[in-house]
């Protein structure tokens, strides 16, 4: 059983969506621990010299002799024993030393320093209350918009939170018969948002006006638990194993059907050029697709099918710094993130998490990725690329951390979890000091077909 679905009901008990959770901590003056001394610095062997022959001395002088008493004294100071302090609580700093001369150093090029390193928080910025959050590994119910507003849907419900001022409302509520709710995304606007259900239907909403502008249906035959916009192409996955594209222009919006997979698709991610889309099942295959080739006379065939995960595909980036990069993470049986070129369809690495992959993220200013996991830590891990060396652990969450959504400035990352939390992390540095994304390198020829 899933950690997220224990006891739902204490939970959801007295709680308000998107409220910020009381923290009590305390004062930082409380509880100090007392001062302990520089142990190294103390010389416990004069310590019980002085306590026990010493005072031996003293007590018997018929057996101390002049000269005895002036060996003593000048053994005393050979061996710095005529020191009245025993404890010392602070030792004298070394003396410098130059190891190069003035005048040589002096004449030697000043390299430039090194850039200090980034500090990441170990804690979320802000935890919010998201009560009745399904804890289902296959759905995708958080995203952050351009215009930075926050939707992550709560059962029947999906809201919006937005990030610059706090605020919370309500878009929109299904009733049981049609719901819960299954998917959200934001189109590139940042006004428009679509909507997946568990009865197969897509809704379309204006979030400014606040009103539906139309539902897609007749498309899939079970739950929309995927979706990837691309321009003006709404792109939606099922649990039918259908990948369909909708033009949300015209009457007719199923333009593109995409069969390839045999389970539930529960990862779609166009990739910045809107050239190629990746998509991953339930079946454990991961597929390219390449627009160029795409007809809707006839099946479009996938560009690469990808056989190398063991478990569910459910996380992919596309990199933001070089547009044929393509990170995907597999679930509870996989627990790997691998790397593709998808130009020829090649592994490039892959890296054993060591715990369910649910989500991940580029960095838009370094070369980092973040990924967010299931049992038994339930972390966000943040990755150098491409050594893949652990930069940062982030904990809070006490049960599997499904979904992650980045801020439109690239700098802080929202994660929902089964715990029923929204954690904001300042995991990616600070809007100040962000340095602009790189370029993607665009594909080359990308308009002429590719011939395989």
């Amino acid at each position: 059983m899933d950690a997220g679905s224990l006891n739902s009901s204490d939970k959801t008990q007295s709680r308000y969506p998107l409220q910020d959770q009381i923290l009590h901590r305390r004062n930082s003056r409380e509880n100090l621990d007392r001062f302990i001394p520089n142990r190294s610095a103390m010389d416990f062997d004069f310590a019980h010299y002085m306590l026990t022959e010493a005072k031996k001395g003293k007590e018997n002088p018929a057996v101390s002799s002049p000269s005895r008493e002036a060996y003593r004294k000048q053994l005393a100071e050979t061996f710095n024993m005529n020191r009245t302090r025993i404890l010392a609580f602070k030792n004298k700093p070394p003396t410098p030393v130059e190891a190069i001369p003035h005048e040589i150093s002096s004449s030697v090029h000043v390299s430039k320093p090194a850039k200090p390193r980034r500090h990441i928080p170990q804690s979320s910025e802000r935890t919010l209350d998201a009560p009745e959050l399904v804890d289902d590994y296959y759905l995708n119910l958080l995203d952050w918009g351009s215009s930075n507003i926050l939707a992550i849907a709560l059962g029947n419900t999906v809201y919006l939170w937005d990030a610059s001022d706090g605020s919370t409302t309500e878009l929109l509520t299904v009733d049981d018969e049609n719901g819960p709710v299954t998917s959200v995304s934001w189109a590139p606007d940042g006004r428009h948002i679509a909507v997946g259900l568990n009865n197969s239907d897509v809704q379309l909403w204006d979030s400014t006006a606040n009103r539906q502008l139309r539902t897609l249906r007749g498309g899939h035959g079970s739950r929309v638990g995927s979706l990837a916009w691309n321009n003006h192409i709404l792109t939606t996955g099922g649990m039918d194993s259908l990948i369909i594209d909708n033009d949300v222009r015209i009457r007719s919006h199923i333009v593109e059907t995409y069969r390839g997979h045999h389970q539930e698709v529960c990862g779609l991610k166009w990739s910045a050029s809107g050239q190629q889309l990746a998509s991953g099942g339930n079946d454990n295959l991961l597929h390219i697709w390449d627009r160029s080739t795409a007809s809707s006379n006839s099946p479009t065939q996938w560009l690469h099918r990808l056989e190398d995960h063991t478990a569910a595909v459910k996380a992919l980036a596309w990199c933001p710094f070089q547009g044929n990069l393509l990170a995907s993470g597999g679930g509870g049986g996989d627990r790997c993130i691998k790397f593709w070129n998808t130009h020829t369809g090649a592994c490039l690495n892959s890296v054993d998490t060591g715990s369910q992959v649910c989500s991940l993220l580029w960095n838009k200013n370094e070369r980092e990725l973040l990924s967010s996991h299931g049992f038994t830590q339930n972390q966000l891990t943040l990755w150098k690329y491409p050594s893949m060396v652990k930069i940062s652990e982030l904990t809070g969450h006490t049960s599997r951390v499904l979904f992650m959504a980045q801020s439109p400035d690239g700098c802080t990352v929202a994660s929902a979890a089964g715990d029923e939390t929204l954690r904001f992390w300042n995991v990616f540095g600070t809007p100040e000091v962000a340095k602009p994304a790189p370029k993607t390198n665009p594909e080359p020829f990308a308009h002429l077909n590719r011939i395989r």
